[in-house]
């Protein structure tokens, strides 16, 4: 059985990375949480994880929420800076 190592959340000093996705889901008839990772293969949990921004997801997962929401990545993503 092949397992992943956990990946920490990069951090770089002075940025935040925010994100769109509880917009764009609610907006699409009420998506729930359990919809969308039906939708991009992963757990409700993960979906969660994404929308508070405690967990980055990997560039497969953004372009699979890309063409979900038929959105470009930069508009459910954005790097800010501050905090």
């Amino acid at each position: 059985m092949l397992t992943l190592p956990y990946i920490s959340i990069m951090r770089i000093k002075g940025t935040h990375l925010h994100n769109t996705i509880r917009e764009h889901r609610l907006s699409m008839n009420k998506m729930t949480q359990e919809e969308l990772a039906g939708k991009i293969g992963v757990s409700r949990q993960t979906i969660a994880a994404i929308e508070r921004g405690t967990y980055n997801p990997s560039v497969v997962l953004v372009l699979k929420l890309s063409k979900v929401f038929s959105v470009p990545v930069d508009e459910l993503f954005i790097l800010r800076s501050g905090h």
